[in-house]
């Protein structure tokens, strides 16, 4: 007979439908079909798994794909077991529901990812196998966010950085910057001292950027591409002023993906950058500049390097290198609400009184699974031959 459906559900335990280390979920697999069915076996696993894949091009026609894949964890449960002599289990016309349950692991579990050249995914799958047909399957991605401490050690310890530069014919400009741990919730507000001394003829006005580090790793090589979360700009700071202390409040965005450190093959990461811009003052009479800058000239590399000149003043071109001083962040995944013990999370909870019952088993609390022992975080770029290497059928299914 016909599968008519053949699909996998869970239940949420937060607003916003997140789960972590440790978190039990409980859902169901449903099975309907159009009259009695031989079934072989139905199986429920949880996994959570990461893969990256990118291309380079290397001259006109050569081109290498790199990809890795990785394995967390992979939970196997029987859902239907044989118990006919023929190996076949026989369900009668009409739905089914199957409940499962099953444990989230401990240890370093990275939290679910997407990005242009991979992705980490957390998810729910059944399967459902007949005698003589391809197996069915079935699956449901569910958002696994790290424990907030996620084992970084120095999270709490102030961060600090600085430069000294010179600015052509205007004297110097030193900057501190300092910020006052590493780590920060999703929603903090994270506060930027900036000590700046001004001994040039120029007005420096701070400007910060906190943005992404998005890293991938496989066979030995790595990809990497940046992306700008927020900017802002602090008051300037008068040439020749001396020192001054610049004090900036920037909110960590609430739904800001916390940061990824715990994977051999995809980092997350994040910088706030502080650039210096030197500006310098604009002359009202753009007539009586450019005749003051650009006097009759007869040579032509003379008159370029005039022209250079004007543009560097009237539109505030920078004369020298501005120095870019960058603090590493770590976002985290702000603490979520969990229901009470007592309010007993559960099938019974969050059944829909609509639905068809879900089946008379009751449901038992999973056994305790043992933690997936993985290695240390990834080793510097530089010794590639350390991270995992993986077989093309591993590749191919994987995810």
């Amino acid at each position: 007979m016909t599968i008519k459906k053949f699909s996998i559900e869970y239940d949420a335990i937060n607003s916003k439908n997140t789960f972590t280390n440790g978190d039990i979920i409980n859902g169901r697999i449903i099975v309907e079909v159009s009259g009695e069915t031989k079934i072989q076996s139905l199986i429920f696993r949880g996994q959570g798994r990461a893969k990256v894949c990118w291309s380079e091009h290397y001259g006109q026609d050569q081109t290498h794909v790199y990809w890795a894949t990785e394995k967390y964890y992979d939970i196997k449960q029987d859902i239907l077991r044989e118990s006919r002599h023929d190996g076949t289990e026989v369900i009668g016309k009409g739905r089914h529901v199957y409940p499962f349950s099953f444990r989230i692991p401990d240890g370093i579990l990275p939290s679910t990812y997407k990005g242009a050249h991979g992705k980490i995914v957390h998810k729910v799958k059944a399967e459902l196998k007949q005698s003589m047909k391809i197996t069915k399957k079935t699956k449901a991605h569910f958002t696994f966010v790290s424990k907030t401490h996620m084992g970084i050690p120095g999270l709490l310890e102030p961060q600090y950085t600085c430069k000294d530069k010179s600015v052509l014919g205007s004297g110097k400009v030193s900057v501190d910057v300092h910020t006052t741990q590493m780590g920060y919730m999703q929603g903090e507000a994270l506060v930027v001292t900036v000590e700046i001394n001004n001994n040039s003829s120029r007005t420096v006005k701070p400007k910060f950027i906190l943005y992404q580090k998005h890293s991938f790793f496989a066979q030995g090589h790595r990809t990497v591409y940046t992306h700008d979360i927020l900017k802002d700009k602090a008051e300037a700071v008068e040439a020749s002023s001396g020192r001054k202390t610049v004090t900036k409040v920037i909110t960590i965005p609430g739904d800001l993906p916390p940061s990824i450190l715990n994977s051999h093959i995809i980092n997350l990461e994040y910088r706030l950058k502080v650039n210096n811009f030197p500006l310098v003052t604009k002359h009202g009479n753009n007539k009586a500049l450019l005749k003051s800058i650009i006097p009759e000239q007869k040579n032509l590399k003379q008159f370029c390097l005039c022209v250079i000149l004007f543009a560097q003043v009237q539109l505030n071109i920078k004369c020298s290198i501005d120095p870019k001083l960058k603090l590493p962040i770590v976002i985290m995944p702000a603490v979520v609400k969990q229901p009470h013990p007592s309010a007993g999370i559960g099938f019974d909870t969050f059944r829909n009184p609509e639905k068809t019952s879900w089946g008379t088993t009751p449901q038992q609390t999973p056994p305790q699974q043992t933690p997936p022992q993985l290695a240390d975080l990834p080793p510097p770029y530089g010794a590639h031959a350390m991270y995992p290497t993986t077989t093309l059928d591993d590749y191919k299914t994987a995810l």
